[in-house]
C-alpha cells in the first residue's frame, strides 16, 4: 500500500480516537485535508486501468461480454473453439486486449471478403 495513504489513514484514525469537542479548528482542518487526499488516492486508482502485467492490458470475462456485447456462452465458445486466446490465472480466465482486437479484426476482415467463421 502506498506510505501517503498509510499515513494519512493513520493520522485519520489517532485524530478519530479523541472527542470532536477536545479538537482543535487546526486539527479537524487537518483531518479533512487528509481524508480529501484520500478521496483522491481512491480516485485515482479507480481510474486506472487494471490488470497490466508487462505493458499488456488484460481483461476478465465481464469486461469482454460487456466489450463485445456477446453472451457468456459465446465467450466460452470462442475461447474452447480457439478463436479467443485466453490465459488462466488459478480460477480467473483473462483476455489479451491486443488479442482481442486481431479477433475483432480478423473477423471484420472475413466479413469484408465474405468468409464467415462458423462455430460449433
Amino acid at each position: 500500500m502506498n506510505n501517503s495513504i498509510i499515513n494519512a489513514s493513520t493520522a485519520y484514525f489517532d485524530c478519530a480516537q479523541q472527542p470532536l469537542s477536545d479538537r482543535t479548528d487546526k486539527q479537524i482542518s487537518s483531518l479533512f485535508q487528509r481524508i480529501e487526499h484520500l478521496s483522491d488516492k481512491i480516485e485515482n486508482s479507480v481510474r486506472t486501468p487494471k490488470s497490466k502485467f508487462g505493458g499488456e492490458h488484460y481483461l476478465t470475462d465481464k469486461e469482454v461480454v460487456k466489450l463485445l456485447k456477446i453472451s457468456k456462452r459465446t465467450l466460452q465458445d470462442y475461447r474452447l473453439g480457439g478463436e479467443l486466446p485466453f490465459y488462466r490465472i488459478g480460477a480467473k480466465v483473462l483476455y489479451r486486449a491486443s488479442d482481442i482486437d486481431r479477433f475483432l479484426e480478423s473477423r471484420f476482415q472475413n466479413r469484408q471478403t465474405g468468409k464467415h467463421f462458423t462455430h460449433t
